[in-house]
C-alpha cells in the first residue's frame, strides 16, 4: 500500500527526521530533569512551593500553546507532535515534583517521609502514572491539595491536551494538503 502523503507529492519523514525529533524530545526531558537537579531549590518559604506551582502552570500552558502552533506550521507536525508530548509532559512533571520539594522543605512532615528530590520526582510519576504504591503519602492539607491539582492535571494533560496535540496534527496536515485517512 502507498503512503498516502507521497501520493500527493509530500515525502514522508525519513530516519533521520524521526531520529531527530525523537532524540530532541530526549534532550528536552532530560534537560528538564536536570535543571531540577540543579536549581538552587534549597531556600525553604512559606508560599514558595505554590508561587512556583502557580507560575509554573501557567508556564505549562503557554508552552503548550506555542507548540500547539508549531504543530500546526510544521513540516512533519506528527513528529512535532511528539516534541511537544514530551516537552509538555516532562515540564509539568518537573513543576509538581519541584513543588513537592519546597512543600517538603517549608512544612515539614506534609508528606509520610521527609523528601529528597528524586523522592518527591518518584511521588510525582507514581501519582501521575496512579500507581500508587503507598509508600510515600500527602500528609498535610497543603500537600494533599496539591496531590489532588497533579492528578487533575495529569487528566487535563492526558484526555484534552492529547485531542489538542491531535486536533493541530490534523490542521496541520490539512494546511500541506495531506489529509489524514480517517
Amino acid at each position: 500500500m502507498s503512503d498516502p502523503a507521497a501520493d500527493r507529492g509530500q515525502p514522508a519523514p525519513g530516519r533521520r527526521a524521526t531520529a531527530v525529533a525523537v532524540v530532541r524530545a530526549v534532550c528536552v526531558a532530560a534537560g528538564l530533569v536536570t535543571a531540577y537537579y540543579l536549581l538552587p531549590l534549597d531556600r525553604p518559604g512559606s508560599h514558595g512551593s505554590w508561587a512556583l506551582l502557580v507560575c509554573g502552570l501557567v508556564a505549562v500552558a503557554l508552552v503548550f500553546l506555542w507548540e500547539v502552533r508549531s504543530i500546526v506550521r510544521s513540516s512533519w507536525p506528527r513528529l512535532k507532535a511528539v516534541e511537544a508530548l514530551a516537552a509538555t509532559l516532562a515540564l509539568f512533571l518537573v513543576l509538581f515534583a519541584s513543588a513537592y520539594y519546597l512543600l517538603e522543605r517549608s512544612t515539614p512532615g506534609s508528606f509520610s517521609e521527609p523528601l529528597t528530590r528524586t523522592d518527591a520526582l518518584y511521588f510525582t510519576l507514581t501519582t501521575f502514572a496512579t500507581v500508587g504504591f503507598g509508600d510515600i503519602a500527602a500528609r498535610s492539607q497543603p500537600g494533599r491539595v496539591m496531590a489532588m491539582l497533579q492528578m487533575l492535571g495529569g487528566l487535563l494533560l492526558v484526555g484534552i491536551a492529547a485531542r489538542v496535540l491531535a486536533g493541530a496534527v490534523r490542521a496541520g496536515l490539512r494546511r500541506q494538503g495531506r489529509e489524514p485517512p480517517d
